[in-house]
């Protein structure tokens, strides 16, 4: 059953992800829910998706809480980048695209506008996250470019 109750003022946090595949498997929001719904969720846990070729899919409405960052969801939208991890999956890496990168910031600098007291950070950053995700700094990467 989905509820439909995020406001704007409420979003406190834009919170990247990364997807933990490695560079060369190609997915997209499709895959992911298929993954989500196999863990018993009721759709895919993000709102965006951001594929390999740098292309944006849509997840969950916005107006939606995720199913993304634990304790976070009802303050927060989460963003995937396909990658972030070694062949492996399980060592992280810094494997996104130029496309991708340049997509996420346009993504997030719309979001911002739509959501003012959101700050961006990664999914690592938040308390009691002990993963790596999403591969890097997201935070600093947006505020220090």
């Amino acid at each position: 059953m989905a509820y439909l109750n995020l406001k704007p003022e409420e979003i406190k946090y834009l919170v990247v992800h990364c997807s933990a595949t490695p560079a060369d498997m190609d997915i997209g929001a499709k895959e992911i829910k298929q993954w989500h719904r196999e863990r018993g969720w009721l759709d895919i846990g993000y709102h965006y998706v951001i594929t390999r070729d740098g292309d944006v899919e849509t997840g969950r409405p916005e107006d939606t809480p995720g199913a993304h960052a634990r304790g976070y969801n009802q303050v927060s939208l989460g963003i995937c980048m396909v990658g972030g991890t070694k062949k492996d999956k399980r060592t992280q890496e810094n494997n996104f695209t130029e496309a991708q990168f340049a997509t996420l910031r346009r993504l997030l600098e719309g979001l911002e506008s739509g959501y003012p007291n959101a700050e961006v950070i990664g999914h690592r950053d938040l308390p009691g996250v002990i993963k790596g995700c999403p591969s890097f700094d997201a935070g600093g990467w947006y505020y220090d470019e």
